[in-house]
């Protein structure tokens, strides 16, 4: 499985950015997705995540208190694709941020890709 994240970039506090993971797979069966970060010197922390349950893929998603009210996860099933949007930036949002999904038993990541948030 391959994931593709892309969306990262140079910021100032308060402007927005969406961030996009792809995957190499078809995703409508995954129950877990979700976005993590880890900044300089800090440990890897999920950020935010979307399962889908049952036979009808309800979405239950979860967010760091962190980004609570700021951030959205979203996940489109048809473009095998999940999202990040990220409004309200923060100089402390400012992190490598990486995508990650199980399927078929096993735990994949992306690349990563690079936000910064600075005036």
């Amino acid at each position: 499985v391959q994931l593709q994240a892309s969306g990262g970039g140079l910021v100032q506090p308060g402007e927005s950015l969406r961030l996009s993971c792809t995957a190499s797979v078809n995703i409508f069966g995954i129950n877990f997705m979700g976005w993590y970060r880890q900044a300089p010197g800090k440990q890897r922390e999920l950020v935010a995540s979307v399962t889908s349950v049952g036979r009808t893929r309800s979405s239950r998603t979860n967010y760091a208190d962190s980004v609570k009210g700021r951030f959205t996860i979203s996940r489109d099933n048809g473009e095998n694709t999940l999202y990040l949007q990220m409004n309200s930036l923060k100089s402390d949002d400012t992190a490598l941020y990486y995508c990650n999904l199980d399927y078929l038993g096993a735990n994949y990541w992306g690349q990563g890709t690079l936000v910064t948030v600075s005036s």
